[in-house]
């Protein structure tokens, strides 16, 4: 009685967390490069208190770990000055106000009032020497190395200046972790170096990784699983009386 209760108990409970995950990538469908995230659930036997003992009797589920799909998502044409979309394997580096970086695949850039080179929230592009700042009054390119180039548009219009690089990297994508704010960073919380292989488009976004048609039938699959996890404590319970009932006519 009491197995089947745990398993169906922390079953439940993991079956919500995984529908929480779901449902969570289904609202970043239409995020810019976003990773689909997945859980990953085991059995484990209870421990006892008093000794490192395991009851053969008793098993709860546990959420063994939270899995990044990794997969490119398609590219798309903007035409954007300051979109750009990693082509293949890499991360974009972005300085975080704390000096380390964090790293994304949303490439959906914008100038801020100070004319530094950021993400739609704010957080300034790691260049090759800090975050890179854009002049005023000037035609920005951007080229597949990363190297952001731009031209007077009065006076030496033929003038051509690089200002600076964005940083491009390739972690082992083990190392990497998916932070609250939804950007990834290196375990041990160092920067990862610079990969000269990761290049750029400029002009495009990378669409969100998440296939909704999948993310709904995962969806409807987990109901009917915390569906089933319910019926079997309603069971158990049922159980529980019936036996009550007979213990007490003795």
């Amino acid at each position: 009685m009491d197995k089947l209760i745990y398993t169906a108990m922390t079953g439940a409970s993991a079956t919500l967390a995984r529908q929480a995950a779901v449902a969570h990538n289904l609202a970043n469908v239409a995020t810019h490069g976003y990773r689909a995230e997945e859980h990953r659930l085991r059995a484990a036997q209870v421990q006892t208190h008093n000794a490192p003992v395991a009851l053969p009797t008793r098993a709860f589920v546990v959420d063994a770990t939270t899995h990044s799909d990794f997969r490119e998502g398609s590219l798309m044409h903007t035409g954007g000055i300051f979109d750009v979309a990693v082509r293949g394997r890499g991360w974009i580096a972005l300085a975080l106000p704390d000096g380390s970086e964090a790293y994304t695949r949303n490439g959906g850039f914008e100038i801020s009032e100070n004319g530094v080179l950021q993400t739609r929230g704010g957080i300034p592009v790691q260049g090759d020497g800090g975050p890179l700042a854009i002049p005023p009054d000037t035609r920005v390119s951007i080229e597949g190395d990363g190297t952001i180039s731009v031209t007077p548009e009065t006076g030496a219009k033929n003038t051509v200046n690089a200002v600076g690089r964005i940083k491009l990297v390739n972690p082992p994508e083990a190392d990497l972790v998916r932070g609250p704010d939804g950007l990834f960073r290196l375990v041990g919380g160092a920067p990862a170096p610079q990969d000269e292989q990761v290049k750029v488009a400029s002009g495009y976004l990378e669409n969100s990784n998440v296939n909704p048609v999948d993310q709904m039938v995962t969806m409807i699959s987990l109901a009917r699983q915390f569906e089933m996890q319910i019926k079997l404590l309603t069971n158990a319970e049922t159980n529980d009386r019936a036996a009550t009932q007979v213990l007490a006519q003795r």
